[in-house]
Formats: structure tokens, sequence, C-alpha cells
């Protein structure tokens, strides 16, 4: 048996078919999404080859680098929000009482499609019956927001939902590296005296350094091309002060039928993640990594 897998030809056997896979599904649509921005393209004409046109009016476009700066602010707070997911995660590892409980409890949001959550969200935030405005008029305020109406409310209205999306994920995450480490290097730092919080952040943090890392990428580049919630919540507005990237490249594909200068929004969208990744990597570079 190890003479049969140690043979090459046999190893691309077993590889071949995930590498088709990977190529159809990932590699090649990358290709036809740079090559589609290359045209002036309705989606149901034939195609005008314009070279770098959409590139060049995208560089020059108001609205998309809006856009960009509303995901590049989704994408801060969910960055941020790690701490309190590392933080929650943390306090759960400790043995603390009803921490199964608590577990499942985080994980329900990410068990709910984004369609549902944004329902659900959409009625919180329901400017006459919605229990957070409801909340607040029995606080005594008089005139609550209307928080998806309003343009300097709105995106931040919908990072709330979002955040709590996901935070089952990250816990989940952070707490599966943290029950890893071996009980005996904490069982050692509290004979030599060691606190809670020197455990926490001499022992536990180096230690799961690395899924930290992974998290902040999944958490920065999902965000960066964060699209569902928002699409059902807002569809971008009002007025654009929502918009986000990849709602702004659906919108002018299948509203504006501008299918070339759609593809070249998702082509910039991606070296902008290539980038932020590479970034994130070169910040976070820590003496494992090196060896």
């Amino acid at each position: 048996m190890n003479k049969v897998m140690s043979n090459k030809k046999v190893i691309a056997l077993y590889i071949a078919p995930a590498l088709f896979l990977v190529l159809a599904l990932i590699y090649v649509p990358i290709v036809q999404t740079g090559y589609f921005g290359l045209m002036k393209w309705n989606g149901i004409e034939e195609m005008e080859f314009i070279g770098l046109k959409n590139y060049s009016n995208l560089i020059n476009d108001p609205v998309f680098w809006k856009s960009a700066l509303h995901s590049f602010l989704l994408a801060l707070f969910s960055a941020v929000s790690l701490i309190g997911y590392l933080f929650i995660s943390i306090i759960l590892a400790g043995k603390i009482k009803g921490a199964d409980l608590l577990r499942k409890i985080y994980l329900i949001p990410m068990l709910l499609a984004s369609v549902a959550i944004a329902q659900l969200w959409l009625k919180i935030y329901h400017p006459t019956n919605g229990i957070l405005n409801t909340i607040l008029t029995l606080l005594g305020v008089e005139n609550p927001p209307a928080w998806l109406a309003d343009a300097n409310l709105a995106l931040y209205a919908i990072i709330v939902p979002i955040i709590w999306q996901y935070a089952g994920f990250y816990i989940l995450i952070y707490y599966a590296a943290l029950k890893n480490i071996p009980e005996s290097l904490i069982e050692a730092a509290r004979i030599d005296g060691a606190s809670h919080v020197q455990i926490a952040l001499k022992i536990k943090l180096p230690l799961i350094m690395n899924v930290i890392k992974v998290t902040i990428v999944l958490a920065v580049v999902g965000s960066l091309k964060y699209f569902d919630l928002i699409y059902v919540m807002t569809g971008g507005g009002p007025n654009g002060a929502s918009e986000v990237m990849a709602s702004y490249m659906y919108q002018k594909a299948f509203k504006g039928f501008d299918f070339g200068y759609a593809s070249a929004i998702g082509f910039f969208l991606l070296i902008i993640c290539l980038v932020v990744t590479y970034i994130i990597r070169k910040l976070t570079v820590t003496n494992n990594d090196i060896y």
C-alpha cells in the first residue's frame, strides 16, 4: 500500500478531481472576470473590446470609492470585534459554569440564513413598531431615529447584525484553539503565581497567535466582499449611505446591465483583498513564522 501511495501517478490521480474543481470554480472565473472587465457588454449583445476604459472609469468613480470606504469601515469594525470574541472565548474556556450552554447560544446566529437575520433586524429597527425604538421611547426618547432610513446611521445599524451574525463562528474557532493548549502549561504558570490576566496575555495569546492571524484575514476579507445582508436590509441605501463594493457591483451588473464595468469592480475587489491579506500577514508576522 505504501508503495502504491508513493507512486506519483497515483498521487496525481487522487489530486486531479479536486484540482479540476478548483480550476473550474475559482481560477477560470477569475480569469473570465478580468477578461470581461476589458469589454463593454450588457450581458446579452455582443461584447465590444474597450481595453482598460472600465478600470480607468472605476478609478475616477466617486460612488465606487464611497462604497469602498464603507467596505473598509465594515472590515475595521469586524477586525476590532475579534477582541470581544477572543475575550468571550477565554472566559468560556476557563471552565465557568454554563459554558456549554453559552457556546450553543452564541452559535445560533451562525445557523440562521442571512435573509432570516436581515428580516429579524428589520423588525428590530422598525421606526414605529421595532423593539429598539420601543425601548428608547420607554426610556424617554421622544423622537427615536429611523435607523435604516437615516443616511448617517444606516451603515452602522447594519454593522451590528453582521458582527452579531458571525460571533459564534469566531468564538468557536478561538475556543477550540484555547482548548488545545496543554493544561500542564496553565497549571505550571499558576504554581509560579501568575494571575489570570498574565496567563491570558503571556501564555494563551502567544500560543494561538497563528489562529488569530487567520481570523483577522477571514474577518477583514469577508467584510470587504460582504453583500447579502446589506442588500436585503437596505439595498445600499438610503442614497448610497450603506453601499459597499459588492452591492455596487450588483447594482451595475443586474440593474444597470453594465456587466463589463461590474466585472472590473469584481476584479478590482479581488486585487484589494489580495493586497489587504498580504499587508495583514506582514503586520502580524511572529517569531514562529520565521522558522
